[in-house]
């Protein structure tokens, strides 16, 4: 005999479009067609900003309906709710920043813009972000950045704001802005504030790279022991590109994921040519330019390849001035790509009975209206199909198709029910 739980889900998704990490499969983000979805689960809020439940969005709490195996919200075993929060992935933002001598309007533009038109449009968003400098503070023309993001700009070291702002202080040169990347990720800071810049990173944050320069790719890295260089053409450009990517996911899967599910998304500020979007964008179906602007040295192709492998956008670094559009642009980017794990958490009982997996069922109703619909339970993440999830290790996983529509409707409501059994030990 099985007798029925109710799980309750606070729905908190906010008002954005997400290309996720979802349960088993790719990070596309497209819209899929879709018979029936649900779930997701609490992300670890880390430590930055915000909390990240303080987003945007209705909080609703859906009470599972009657269903095809005959359990109903009102025989749950118990009467016991469970409630988990679907909140917005906490996201690590890094910005590499050339100090070469032909920098100097473009990193004035950075220090003038980063606080009012990028972290206080993050901020306003309730999502919980972290931003890490990795450039110089002290040498060539190097980027300082104020309150209230950054701790100040006086003397020769950086002023750091835990723990939303950390400043790596190296110099980038021309070229090497990969290099250093790998190279300073586990090598102390040089004024002690930590052993590399992997320390202020978080495994349950998405992470964003931005890479700022008007000159190509072209560097050896101590770390991977690799040489990149972009050749200022498109087929070098994906070769060079193609194993950054590969180093990358290899220096830490943990926080940068793996080629199945990517964890990161670069932009490039770069020495292309404008793009027709208002603020110059090329975004990733645009294809790689060798095209530069007026004061752009070299087209960064192996940037660009990069930004369009991971879903980000392109823009050029002329624009000086104009930073301000495009640091409003990046940061729409960064809302619009937090993410929703596609995860929940399932009680181990329910007033001492034993939950039996074997039941569960989701429902998922669509913001926009219309009936409730069920997914499909199957045995692992191979067996997924348009409308499905799994039960792996305590939680309910999402199947990818599924993940990417729920994370599109972000007025969803959700719901679970769960048998529990009534014989035999635990």
């Amino acid at each position: 005999m099985t007798h029925v739980g109710r799980f309750a889900i606070i729905a908190t998704l906010g008002s954005m479009t997400a290309a996720l990490s979802c349960s088993g499969g790719d990070e596309s983000g497209s819209a899929n067609n879709f018979s029936g979805v649900g779930g997701g689960s609490a992300a670890n809020s880390g430590t930055g900003a915000s909390s990240a439940s303080g987003g945007s969005g209705a909080v609703s709490v859906i009470d599972a309906g009657p269903n095809d195996s005959g359990l109903t919200a009102d025989s749950a075993c118990a009467a016991q709710n469970a409630e988990a929060t679907l909140v917005k992935k906490p996201v690590d933002i890094l910005f590499v920043i050339d100090n070469s001598g032909s920098m100097s309007n473009e990193n004035a533009a950075v220090q003038n813009n980063i606080n009012q038109n990028f972290a206080s449009i993050i901020g306003a968003s309730g999502i919980d972000y972290r931003v890490i400098m990795l450039t110089s503070y002290s040498s060539g023309y190097s980027v300082k950045v104020a309150p209230p993001l950054g701790g100040g700009t006086g003397g020769n070291v950086p002023h750091n704001n835990p723990p939303i702002f950390y400043h790596y202080n190296t110099t980038i040169g021309s070229h090497n802005a990969w290099c250093r990347l790998f190279d300073t990720y586990e090598t102390a800071d040089p004024h002690g504030f930590g052993n590399g810049w992997k320390d202020w990173v978080r495994t349950e944050a998405a992470k964003v790279i931005v890479v700022i320069t008007d000159d190509g790719v072209s560097c050896t890295s101590a770390r991977t022991g690799n040489n990149y260089n972009d050749g200022n053409n498109e087929a070098n450009g994906i070769v060079s590109g193609d194993k950054f990517d590969t180093d990358l996911l290899a220096l830490d899967p943990a926080q940068f994921g793996t080629a199945a599910s990517r964890n990161y998304t670069l932009h490039g500020i770069l020495g292309v040519v404008a793009g027709s979007d208002a603020s110059k964008a090329h975004f990733p179906a645009d294809p790689i330019t060798t095209g530069e602007c007026p004061t752009g040295v070299d087209p960064g192709t192996g940037y660009q390849h990069v930004a369009k492998l991971t879903g980000g956008l392109r823009f050029p670094v002329c624009e000086g001035a104009g930073f301000d559009a495009v640091f409003q642009k990046i940061a729409e980017g960064v809302i619009q790509g937090a993410k929703v794990a596609c995860e929940v958490q399932i009680p181990t009982d329910s007033e001492g009975k034993e939950i039996d997996l074997a039941t569960i069922v989701v429902g998922y109703t669509p913001g926009a209206g219309g009936a409730e619909q069920k997914l499909n339970q199957v045995a692992n993440s191979a067996a997924c199909t348009a409308n499905s999830f799994y039960i792996e290790g305590g939680l309910l996983k999402l199947c990818p198709d599924a993940c990417t529509t729920i994370q599109n409707d972000d007025a969803a409501k959700l719901s679970i029910l769960y048998g529990c059994k009534v014989d035999g030990p635990r």
